[in-house]
């Protein structure tokens, strides 16, 4: 029996990640991480599916009692995942998929419990160009042109992160990217020194 596989997955708003991530869990592939948030719900998501939706305060009890693998302030509110959300799941061979800014990816990397050390892929999505990603935020029409503003301004700066991942993917179209996104979790699936680590 193997360790399962965790398959960090960053790149900026837009970049079409969650949505690959989501699929991926839809094929019954990974479990997705769900992760804890301070922000408000958008439209549609719900607690406990898309986000643990928390008040600050019980976020930072969690921080507290050393509940995350990792925490980061983005845009101006608390992002982090549980080590509930994940560890089981890879000791018992299931592959986890965590979509995760840089920050929080940096914090993961640096955690020294050798269960995440040997479990962990981490993987860069990009925007074809500046053009397409600004494109993507305004057409998704929940924003406001402030939040639009700023989420391309950190998006650039979070693009120049891409070299601190072992994969990057060049977002084309959403069959091409889900089907290189695919292929990289078979590829480590198959990988040698994973199953003799086990």
């Amino acid at each position: 029996m193997r360790t399962g596989i965790l398959l960090l997955v960053s790149g900026p708003s837009g970049s079409g990640k969650s949505t690959l991530c989501r699929r991926l869990e839809d094929e019954r592939e990974v479990s997705f991480s769900v992760s804890c948030t301070t922000r408000a719900p958008r439209q549609g998501e719900l607690h406990e599916r898309d986000y643990y939706f928390l008040k600050k305060e019980e976020f930072l009890q969690k921080v507290e009692a050393g509940e995350f693998i990792e925490h980061a302030e983005v845009h101006g509110n608390l992002y982090g995942t549980l080590r509930s959300e994940v560890l089981e799941r890879l000791e018992n061979g299931v592959d986890v998929v965590m979509d995760i800014d840089v920050q929080g990816a940096a914090q993961v990397r640096a955690c020294e419990d050798p269960v995440i050390q040997r479990a962990l892929v981490d993987l860069f999505v990009m925007p074809p160009s500046e053009t397409e990603l600004a494109a993507r935020l305004t057409g998704r029409g929940t924003d406001s042109e402030e939040v639009i503003a700023l989420r391309l301004k950190n998006a650039i700066e979070e693009m120049s992160h891409w070299a601190e991942y072992c994969y990057r993917l060049v977002s084309a179209t959403h069959e091409e990217d889900y089907a290189s996104f695919k292929a990289l979790l078979i590829g480590e699936r198959m990988r040698v020194s994973r199953l003799m680590n086990s």
